[in-house]
């Protein structure tokens, strides 16, 4: 049985339990179990001289012949193997090369070939709102954000997610241009329109043997929410059971959708999947891509979404990527190539409350969705499952009651793990029981979710469960009942970091600052599909539903990064990336620092630069903008050969040389954000170069303002940064030296400040 925290990490929404059977078999059919099985690999390729692959069955032509001498059967024969067939997908935009299914031994002899470049097994990934956009400052009259980029006009974003509903609502055309010239997608649905303007599938890994596709629609509901938190239309009344009640819409509400579906609920989402949907995506147009996906940290090199998204950005395209639910411990990111921006998640100043009385008089305030109105208050018999015979009824696991242990007509207390959330509401609805508390563990603190509960129920921070279970130990019949208060808005504590985001450092490159950004990623209210149940077990919420994850948080960045791109059309994906990163906050409504579930002070690797700011992003002022050849330096820096260098950039061998380069380090990289280690036994200064782009007002005159902990001194030259005119840059020179400090990492600020802005680069140190 898999433990707590684990299932808990595994997925952002407790609807995607999938029995194990089921689970296996597709994994066997889509990847393969031995040597002697068809497995998928993304093949890269050198083209020969002189050959026209512009069109897909050129490619196909082309691949099919490169492999047709080197298929086998079992028998070894080469009979009625039609290469073409083993073929599934061709790529043009992030890569030269194509996926297919082949055995080991004929990926062995295909290596063999001059044409070939490298072999990437294929990969699982995982998936990883009415409120918001007042949230985060975006309506404004007669000025703001949404004024200034036109909410988004113009902008297409393209979702990579489980496919989409249509017919809702959040995605009606009214008062929307047709999409841009340069748009030269498709829509597999007679219901697209101005706003979504394309929509495919790309599940063919899953189809053995099989031109055959699915229509993109969405069964799960994942990327209906996703999509429309990006970019969904005004939808007027939005709630769920009469809670978080308001005027829904996207970051981006003037931008059109283009939604991939790449995710199966038997399998997840395969790589090569997703490679085919981002191949698509920016062939077609898009300017931002957003993927609420994640898997284990890998080698970039072995990473093909981060090799996509690499080429991505080379061609101007901004990637927002999921940070992972895999949190509270560190090194348990996802995503975390220096190209993408990598999102945490974190509360809003919303709660929905449901509140526990208890026998004794006491009350703490916990979460819930569901919050019956006509629920009558009395106080009823209060049990802890842990008294039952049964080990695993203290998480109310199915079957765990099984008539040893009655719960009727009683609250019953269930510890948070192992199964979902909802599921234990369910397994206690099917004894009988009449409600239920959820109970943290240590680990999730004071992160609670608001979820669709099937019964009466209230989901409580730890420091109250510890209460909670001292009033059950002090008294022979423990009492409690609900007190519903419905939505509570201004919570001052906001925005926390929760338990389940995903923390830094990161594991491949650990001198980068990973996450980048947190945004709003628990109780989300977006778009729905009616038919969809939220989840098992629970109620149908009609068009909208509430749920959390960094699959959340990453549409709202996606959203608010093609805002900026509209006002800034000429800024590269880094430069979006760095006013995104340099505008952030690190205070929380009531004016302490953001706390994180243990409510002390959450740090860069929680946070990243900070909570995102739309209304200063979109003005930073100074931009630390970086070149797809400089990335290609640092990978070069991370001492990758030239073949692993090579099936990130997928440049021929002729070109891939990191000899001929220039390398530069983690901590030289021209990144928003310092991250540098300091040894007891170091001499010299270490020496960080920075170049600021002026994309504000000029001239202008910036003067730095350092703030860090004892132990480090810190100096900058030149002291003081003057630009004349627009789009001007200039270098500065940061020198660390250890003047103390016992073993550990510390973190400060360094802020250019002028007249107007305020730009901030947060500083990780690492006293080695």
């Amino acid at each position: 049985m898999p433990s707590s925290s684990s299932m808990r990490l595994s997925l952002c929404l407790s609807f995607f339990l999938y029995t194990s059977a089921l689970l296996f078999a597709n994994l066997v059919n889509a990847l393969g179990d031995d040597a002697g099985q068809l497995k998928n690999y993304i093949i890269l390729v050198r083209h020969p001289p002189d050959v026209d692959v512009t069109s897909h069955d050129d490619r196909v032509n082309l691949y099919a012949s490169l492999i047709s001498n080197s298929l086998t059967t079992d028998d070894d024969s080469q009979d009625d193997i039609i290469p073409s067939d083993r073929i599934f997908y061709t790529y043009s935009e992030v890569a030269n090369g194509f996926a297919a299914r082949l055995m080991e031994k004929e990926v062995e002899e295909i290596s063999k070939k001059e044409w070939f470049v490298s072999a990437i097994p294929d990969r699982i990934f995982k998936l990883m709102t009415t409120h918001t956009p007042k949230f985060l400052g975006l309506p404004m009259r007669h000025h703001g954000v949404w004024n200034e980029s036109h909410m988004g006009k113009g902008m297409i974003i393209a979702v990579l997610d489980t496919g989409i509903r249509p017919d809702h609502p959040s995605f009606d055309d009214k008062g929307m241009p047709p999409p841009p010239r340069k748009w030269r997608g498709r829509c597999d649905f007679k219901r697209c329109n101005n706003k979504l303007i394309g929509a495919r599938t790309f599940v063919r890994s899953m189809v053995t043997n099989s031109t055959a596709t699915i229509p993109p629609y969405d069964v799960e509901g994942h990327g209906t929410h996703t999509a429309s938190t990006a970019a969904g239309a005004f939808v007027r009344n939005a709630a769920v059971f009469g809670n978080a009640k308001g005027v829904a819409s996207g970051m981006a509400p003037r931008a059109h959708l283009a939604v991939y579906k790449v995710c199966s609920p038997d399998v997840g989402c395969l790589m090569t999947d997703m490679t085919a949907g981002m191949d698509a995506a920016i062939h077609d147009g898009a300017d931002v891509l957003s993927l609420s996906i994640g898997g284990p940290s890998v080698p970039f090199y072995e990473d093909f979404s981060a090799a996509s998204a690499f080429h991505a950005i080379a061609k101007g395209v901004f990637v927002s990527f999921a940070g992972g639910n895999d949190g509270p411990g560190s090194r348990t990111l996802s995503n975390e190539a220096p190209w993408v921006l990598t999102v945490a998640a974190s509360t809003m100043d919303r709660r929905i409350v449901s509140t526990v009385k208890l026998g004794n008089g006491l009350e703490v305030d916990g979460e819930s969705l569901y919050q019956p109105k006509n629920l009558t208050m009395e106080m009823l018999p209060l049990v802890f499952a842990s008294d039952s015979r049964n080990p695993k009824a203290s998480y109310c696991v199915n079957g765990s009651f099984d008539g040893t242990f009655d719960v009727r007509g009683k609250i019953v207390v269930c510890m948070r793990g192992i199964n979902g959330r909802i599921e234990k509401g369910g397994v206690v609805r099917a004894a009988g029981g009449a409600g239920m508390i959820l109970m943290n563990e240590p680990e999730e603190g004071y992160s609670t979710l608001a979820d669709a509960h099937v019964l009466p129920a209230s989901h409580v921070a730890y420091a109250d469960s510890t209460k909670i279970m001292d009033y059950i130990h002090s008294t022979p019949k423990p009492t409690a009942m609900f007190v519903f208060k419905g939505t509570v808005m201004h919570v001052p504590s906001s925005p926390a970091i929760t338990s389940f985001s995903s923390r830094g450092p990161s594991v491949q490159s650990p001198g980068i600052l990973k996450p980048d950004i947190t945004g709003p990623g628990v109780n989300v209210l977006a778009a729905w599909p009616e038919s969809v149940e939220t989840p098992i077990w629970s109620h149908k919420t009609k068009n909208f539903n509430v749920i959390s994850g960094t699959s959340m948080s990453t549409p709202h960045l996606a959203g608010i990064a093609a805002l900026i791109k509209e006002v800034h059309p000429n800024w590269s994906p880094a430069a979006i990336k760095s006013a995104i990163m340099t505008t952030s906050y690190l205070t929380a409504h009531d004016g302490k620092l953001i706390r994180d579930e243990r409510d002390l002070p959450a740090d860069y690797y929680a946070t990243g630069a900070g909570h995102v700011n739309p209304p200063k992003a979109i003005d930073p002022g100074l931009v630390y903008d970086i070149t797809p050849n400089e990335y290609i330096g640092y990978l070069c820096g991370l001492q990758y050969t030239d073949v692993q260098l090579g099936a990130i950039v997928h440049r021929d061998s002729s070109t891939v040389n990191c000899s001929a380069l220039r390398k530069i380090s983690e901590s030289q990289l021209n990144y928003p954000a310092i991250v540098v280690s300091l040894a007891d036994n170091l001499k010299n200064p270490v020496r960080i170069v920075r170049t600021a782009t002026n994309v504000g007002e000029a001239p202008a005159t910036y003067l730095p303002v350092i703030d860090v902990p004892k132990g480090v001194s810190v100096s900058v030259k030149p002291k003081i940064l003057t630009f004349k005119y627009a789009n001007q840059k200039k270098s500065f020179v940061l020198y660390f030296k250890r003047s103390g400090g016992v073993p550990g990492t510390v973190q400060g600020q360094l802020k250019w400040v002028s007249q107007k802005y305020v730009v901030r680069s947060p500083i990780s140190i690492n006293f080695q």
